[in-house]
């Protein structure tokens, strides 16, 4: 199968690309490096440097093969960042997802796998959130996410393509056999922010709030390896093109972690000590929020196998070693 992947130098879109090529898979990586790094990828995966605010850009590569379907993973992708700075995740995340859609039509791929979110969701009203959680986002990076799902609808109700729209909850750790990812420079989650802790990076973690109503108070969430994630888009490529259905699912697993088993894993497995302060609670943070996959199971026969705490905490390390020991850090 011919994939375009689009974002596919950034932290996911390496690990999707490193399990499609696996599979024998012809990947082409279309990325403006503006958060991903070339080196992510391997010689044998063909490059284009570009921007999805290019529609000249975009129609380049996509007339470069005949795609059997594009993967969208070209957003910004910080919460906080995106409250400060709406017009920046418009003109991204809007403005150049509904570029990519217009270009997949004019070129004539029909099939397209989007990076969306749990952040969809917004505030849980209950938990774990399943699919038929209403669709409220709480901050402009969902609401981000949404938009592009809603205009995958209606094009594919006017236009003809399908779609899947995979609403990922945390994504962590690295895959264990290729150390070589290089990490992100500016990280906004929580995991890598440990990581720099543990390696000195940073003199210590804020922890935003310790009286949640969780088992140690501080906040509870899913995280799912991104080389499951990455198993998760090829079933979904496979569910739409066999079925010719469009698909909406989550990929999470169910299961929970808080901010002090996070810390408390690192430091056993990095022996080092996570130096944290507690700070007041981040306004609009839920005590616990998890996903219920029963539909990715039942529809696409995916469930995460590599999401246990300890491995993506060691992968997460053991990447992060190599990136200090490389200078790249």
């Amino acid at each position: 199968m011919k994939i375009l992947v689009v974002g596919g130098a950034g932290y996911i879109g390496s690990h999707f690309v490193l399990a499609a090529s696996k599979k024998g898979n012809e990947i082409t990586v279309f990325d403006d490096l503006s958060s991903g790094f070339k080196s992510n990828l391997n010689d044998n995966i063909s490059f284009y440097k570009g921007s999805t605010l290019s529609k000249k850009e975009l129609d380049s590569v996509m007339l470069s093969d005949n795609f059997d379907v594009a993967v969208h993973l070209a957003a910004f992708k910080a919460a906080g960042e995106s409250m400060l700075n709406p017009g920046k995740y418009a003109t991204n995340n809007i403005i150049g997802g509904l570029n990519l859609i217009e270009s997949c039509v004019k070129n004539n791929i029909k099939n397209i796998i989007f990076s969306s979110s749990a952040a969809v969701y917004g505030t849980p009203r209950y938990t774990p959130i399943d699919e038929d959680h209403p669709l409220l986002p709480i901050n402009y990076y969902g609401y981000s996410k949404l938009t592009i799902e809603q205009n995958l609808k209606w094009f594919s109700k006017l236009k003809g393509i399908r779609y899947a729209s995979l609403r990922y909850f945390n994504a962590a750790g690295y895959d264990s056999n290729c150390k070589k990812f290089q990490v992100e420079s500016d990280p906004q989650n929580l995991i890598p922010l440990v990581m720099e802790v543990a390696l000195e990076k940073r003199d210590h973690l804020e922890v935003f709030g310790d009286d949640y109503a969780t088992p140690d108070g501080t906040g509870i969430r899913d995280y799912i390896h991104v080389t499951d994630l990455a198993e998760g888009h090829l079933a979904s490529i496979d569910y739409i093109i066999n079925n010719n259905e469009n698909l909406e699912i989550n990929l999470g697993t169910g299961e929970g972690f808080s901010v002090l088993d996070i810390i408390k894993k690192t430091q056993i497995i990095s022996n080092k000590k996570i130096n944290y302060v507690v700070s007041d609670r981040r306004s609009g943070d839920p005590d616990i929020v998890l996903s219920s996959s029963k539909k990715a199971k039942q529809l696409i026969g995916w469930s995460p196998t590599r999401s246990d705490l300890d491995n993506i905490i060691k992968s997460t390390w053991a990447t992060y070693n190599y990136n200090m020991k490389a200078n790249k850090l």
